[in-house]
């Protein structure tokens, strides 16, 4: 994730999606300097010691507001909103110095797939204008397993690595259609995802890239046997 950022323009305004921000409607944060919220438990002290000091932009906020409401959403503002440790974590590797203005973006876990992924699309126009969308997920998320399942193994469960490889396949062709569904289409969906708050941020990144997005998977790991930390990077232009 350093390595990519060094390697991308400077980006004039990040706005950050993460999985932990969860709303009714469409919500922008524009808190001027807005929090580092350690919103995790049962990890050592120092984790809790830890900052990120961001810098927010009221007029960029304003910015994908409009950019949102003229795509036809429904939109509200945060004033006081902070970042997440789902923000701030990816934010403090990829922009160490704090020296890009940060736009926290809420996604809607009611809506699933298509809402999210159309949340991007709406996002697209700002891309083009200096913006990057940085989204913050997990590629699977089943904390059941995470925490109680298959005490005392040190493998990895088959599924963890087949849902990811098949979301990196249809990623890679360009497969729109199977991605939205692929809760149906997608083995071991349900397991990888009990929920589908932690994939929905990947669709908002999908989706700002516009029609016809190019992926290239960056990083393929697991965490904690069953943690699938991918990591994708999408750009305008055709499928690879």
């Amino acid at each position: 994730m350093a390595e990519t950022a060094r390697r991308l323009p400077q980006p004039r305004v990040v706005v950050v999606v993460s999985a932990h921000w969860d709303t009714t409607v469409p919500t922008v944060g524009s808190a001027g300097r807005p929090e580092t919220i350690h919103d995790y438990y049962g990890f050592p002290a120092k984790l809790y010691r830890l900052r990120y000091p961001a810098t927010g932009c009221r007029e960029a906020a304003e910015e994908v507001v409009q950019t949102l409401l003229a795509a036809g959403l429904a939109v509200e503002r945060d004033a006081v909103r902070g970042l997440d440790h789902g923000a701030w974590i990816p934010l403090r590797t990829m922009f160490p110095d704090a020296d890009v203005p940060v736009v926290p973006l809420s996604i809607q876990s009611h809506g699933g797939p298509a809402a999210a992924w159309q949340l991007g699309r709406s996002l697209a126009p700002l891309v083009e204008r200096g913006f990057l969308i940085l989204a913050s997920g997990n590629l699977t998320h089943n904390l059941a397993d995470f925490r109680f399942g298959d005490a005392g193994r040190a493998d990895t469960p088959p599924y963890v690595r087949r849902f990811a490889d098949w979301f990196g396949d249809r990623l890679s062709a360009g497969d729109i259609p199977a991605i939205l569904d692929y809760r149906q289409q997608a083995p071991d969906a349900a397991r990888a995802h009990p929920s589908d708050e932690h994939l929905l941020p990947l669709y908002v990144a999908l989706g700002a890239a516009g029609e016809r997005p190019s992926a290239r998977r960056l990083h393929a790991g697991i965490d904690d046997r069953v943690l699938a930390m991918d990591i994708f990077a999408f750009e305008q232009g055709v499928p690879a």
